[in-house]
């Protein structure tokens, strides 16, 4: 065997290695969210954890994220209003059931998807960055020390605030959507207000997969975000890294979550 073709051979296993590396990882990565998410739902299911750290959760991923959603789902709501009748009146003028298509699309689909996606930037950096940062200080290490459950003190009550007053953000975010939308249609096309608010096509199908689509997406963006804080390591940096890769994770699992409740719902619940 000549010298290249040993080295052909020796390095055939490291190759396949590296080209498997981000594979294995990835694959651990998502067993180590499943992990966390059953760890917190048996913990939840347990009903031990104080009321305080709950409210003062709801509070911050709440209310501090109404006013930042409902300005940016204002303008998306305006956008897609103004873009929406452009559109139309190349094919037909007439733009009474703008304001019923609008909406409908709004409370099945877009309220969630696109309201979550800012949501994330928000709500899913704040945490990743708050417990990051509490592990490497090493202050998550002195929980269990104290022989506190770091998931049960840092992970449930962000886990249910973010799916409470998430969802609670998006409906009145959504709503805020629709009032914008109506400005826009009645200030650039003279659409009547009354003829604008149409919820003539708007379902219980549609409102339910609507809530279950926001419901998803912020349990997502709660679990994935608290991973990566807790994976956090290196100091400051570290701390970056994570927030990071919490906004950019939380906002992948919304689009998969999407797909695949919007295709159950194409089913389940036919437009």
């Amino acid at each position: 065997m000549t010298e290249a073709s040993a080295t052909l051979v020796d390095s055939g296993p490291s190759a396949l290695g590296r080209l498997m590396a981000p594979v294995s990882a990835g694959v651990n990565d998502i067993a180590g969210l499943f992990r966390l998410l059953g760890r917190t739902l048996t913990l939840i299911s347990q009903g031990k954890r104080e009321k305080g750290a709950l409210l003062e959760q709801m509070y911050i991923i709440g209310n501090r994220s109404l006013v930042f959603m409902c300005i940016t789902m204002g303008f998306i709501g305006a956008i897609i209003t103004f873009q929406s009748a452009v559109q139309s009146q190349r094919l037909l003028p007439d733009l009474t059931m703008l304001g019923a298509t609008f909406i409908k699309l709004l409370v099945r689909d877009m309220a969630a998807s696109l309201g979550a996606m800012p949501l994330a930037t928000r709500v899913g950096a704040g945490i990743a960055a708050e417990i990051g940062s509490m592990v490497v200080t090493d202050q998550v290490d002195a929980l269990r020390m104290c022989a506190a459950d770091p998931v049960d003190y840092l992970v449930v009550p962000r886990f249910i605030a973010a799916t409470i007053m998430g969802t609670a953000v998006l409906i009145i975010a959504g709503a805020v959507a629709i009032l914008s939308g109506m400005v826009i249609a009645n200030g650039v096309f003279d659409v009547n207000f009354h003829t604008y608010l149409n919820f003539s096509m708007v379902t219980l199908g549609d409102v339910g997969l609507g809530v279950t689509k926001m419901v998803a997406f912020c349990a997502a963006i709660a679990i994935i975000s608290a991973q990566r804080g807790l994976s956090t390591f290196g100091g400051s940096e570290g701390v970056g890294t994570a927030t990071t890769r919490a906004v950019v994770g939380s906002s992948f699992a919304i689009i998969v979550l999407n797909f695949f409740i919007s295709g159950l719902g194409y089913f389940f619940v036919p437009s």
